[in-house]
């Protein structure tokens, strides 16, 4: 596939041996959630937010796989590099303490593993003094770990956790969701949580807040910690975990002021701060970390997706010092993915593609501002990670499958927003080719 030629061609989406596919796929698999059937044919022609399914239609991915593919498909560097990499049985080993080498050095390996993983990862963390890496399989390990850390060094049980946040599915991560119902009820959960409104409004001030947060007292976080009038107890709280703009919430930006507030609030208190970077991390927000781009100052990051694994990153003193206290079968034991990793991290240095995601982010909300869609009630977004609001959930549902029948992929967030993740090297082209197509189903939805 000729990346610089390339357009979405479709014939009809889904079709017959996509239905196929999606129908057996569905005897067997547990009811979860359901996009649309779209299945990608692994071994047909793809480079960058260009793919073919198994139909033959070549479709303009602007989801990267929910942020989980950050350089899309087939990337030239990832690609060399395992082309070099005759793979071994197993690929994944036991553990963080089992560990897996290559000719070389540990500091200049022929093929980087988790070791170099980590080093990597204390590299584009070390503003915030973090010098220590726990690996896991998933976000949501992640950030099981990132609270028993919090707990381990705090001594205290309670948390923090913010109005319409998603930190994932397991069921310590899933206790901290606030995001839909669905994911919550009938579910038993860790107790000693509060919940505190998140910012909707980017550019609020302490006097504009409309949100919930702030108030004339000061705000919602600072009144349920203040030792004489607040009602939850400094001594037992052990962290205040938050997401540097909101995924599954919505993709909500908060404002400076609010960002603010937490860091001085936590501050005050000496309260741990997670932040996380599951989706806003790796470059996605046109800076490496989400938390970049504000007044925050966090002591532990969640991150996985577009790093290929779960980590959870943060400093020697909060991390325990006792053996075994935090441990995982097969976390950090990936070797392959742990190569894709520190791969990624080295194609987002290399190739230039936080300061492209800030350009390609920027070209894409003037693009949709300027055609003034019919419905659009916001166009926002950091970087890469866009969202375009409408004023129904029923027109978004509309967009989105109109959008896939002129061969571009979209998701959908929050309750009515449509989210745009084009991968981190994606063309000024190919921004203009998905905005068009975005735009033609705009309008398709409202005739």
């Amino acid at each position: 596939m000729d990346r610089e030629t390339a357009v979405p061609r479709v014939r009809e989406m889904p079709g017959e041996r996509a239905r196929e596919w999606a129908a057996h796929h569905r005897r067997t698999a547990a009811r979860s959630t359901y996009v649309y059937d779209f299945v990608w044919d692994v071994t047909a022609e793809a480079a960058g937010p260009f793919c073919t399914d198994v139909d033959g239609n070549v479709l303009l991915d602007f989801t990267s796989h929910v942020a989980a593919a950050p350089l899309g498909y087939n990337n030239p560097l990832l690609r060399e590099r395992f082309a070099e990499l005759d793979l071994p049985d197993p690929t994944k080993i036991a553990g963080q303490d089992f560990y897996a080498g290559s000719p070389g050095s540990p500091t200049d390996p022929e093929f980087p593993g988790p070791t170099q993983l980590m080093d990597r990862l204390v590299e584009i963390t070390g503003e915030y003094g973090m010098d220590r890496v726990f690996l896991s399989n998933s976000g949501a390990e992640s950030v099981e770990n990132a609270i028993k850390i919090c707990y381990d060094a705090s001594g205290g049980t309670r948390g923090i956790v913010f109005e319409g946040g998603f930190h994932g599915r397991t069921l310590g991560a899933l206790s901290l969701n606030r995001s839909k119902s669905v994911q919550r009820k009938g579910y038993p959960e860790i107790s000693g949580l509060t919940d505190v409104p998140y910012c909707s409004d980017r550019n609020c001030t302490p006097e504009t807040c409309g949100c919930g947060f702030f108030r004339e007292d000061g705000s919602a976080l600072a009144s349920k910690l203040d030792p004489e009038t607040g009602h939850v107890p400094l001594e037992d709280l052990a962290y205040l975990v938050v997401e540097p703009i909101q995924g599954e919430g919505g993709y909500r930006i908060p404002s400076e002021s609010f960002m603010r507030e937490i860091r001085e609030v936590c501050a005050e208190h000496d309260v741990l701060l997670i932040a996380d970077e599951i989706q806003t991390g790796l470059g996605r927000t046109g800076e490496m970390w989400g938390s970049d781009h504000f007044p925050i100052e966090p002591d532990v990051i969640s991150c996985a997706k577009g790093l290929r694994v779960g980590a959870t990153i943060s400093r020697s003193d909060v991390f325990p010092d006792e053996d075994a206290r935090i441990s995982s079968t097969w976390g950090a034991g990936d070797v392959v993915a742990a190569m894709q990793g520190a791969l990624t991290i080295d194609a987002i240095r290399e190739e230039g593609l936080l300061k492209n995601a800030r350009e390609r982010g920027e070209q894409t909300k003037e693009l949709l501002r300027d055609a003034e869609p019919e419905g659009v009630v916001d166009v926002r977004g950091r970087g890469l990670m866009l969202a375009v609001e409408f004023d129904s959930k029923k027109r978004r549902e509309a967009v989105i499958e109109a959008a896939l029948e002129r061969g571009l992929l979209t998701l959908g967030c929050g309750y009515k927003t449509l989210r745009l993740l084009p991968p981190l090297g994606v063309t000024e082209r190919e921004i203009e080719i998905g905005i068009d197509l975005l735009c033609e189903a705009i309008a398709a939805a409202e005739e």
